[in-house]
């Protein structure tokens, strides 16, 4: 017959590349014995038995890390703003938009198109603003260097 501790200390080995927790090669360990003992008829040659039970061991880890990355939280929500920075956020939304509003008029409707319809392609982004699609990012660029050096004048670094 076979030693369970051996067979099951060179499964915990195998499982060291898959970077478990301790724990959780445990686990995989013990649903591959349990696998063996639910469908004996699974195992043809018992001299074979430690690489059918690292096999199965191994397809169980792949599961529990596909399954693993599937199921992530996501994070948790940061703090509440305080009322301080919901007014600093404001008095920054504020200046923002009246530096694009002194912005030269293909500068405005691109500026409020990249903040209101960020799905947009390069491509329609040009249709909108009737100019070519090789010119949208040249544009952006300048357009955005332009609103930085005013924001800067203003005291917004």
């Amino acid at each position: 017959m076979w030693d369970e501790n051996v067979v099951s200390a060179a499964v915990l080995g195998a499982l060291r590349a898959y970077r478990l927790s301790e724990a959780d090669a445990r686990d995989v360990c013990q649903e591959a014995w349990l696998e063996l003992f639910r469908a004996p008829g699974s195992l043809r040659d018992e001299a074979k038995l430690r690489a059918w039970l690292t096999t199965t061991a191994r397809r169980r880890a792949l599961r529990m890390i596909t399954r693993n990355r599937r199921e992530t939280p996501p994070p948790p929500p940061g703090p509440e703003p305080t009322p301080e920075a919901e007014v600093v956020r404001a008095e920054r939304d504020r200046a923002l938009w009246a530096a694009v509003d002194r912005l030269p008029d293909v500068h405005r409707r691109l500026m409020w198109l990249l903040a209101h319809r960020p799905e947009l392609s390069y491509a329609q982004l040009a249709d909108e603003l009737g100019i070519s699609p090789a010119s949208v990012g040249r544009l952006r660029r300048r357009c955005l260097d332009r609103l930085r050096r005013a924001l800067e004048k203003s005291g917004w670094a």
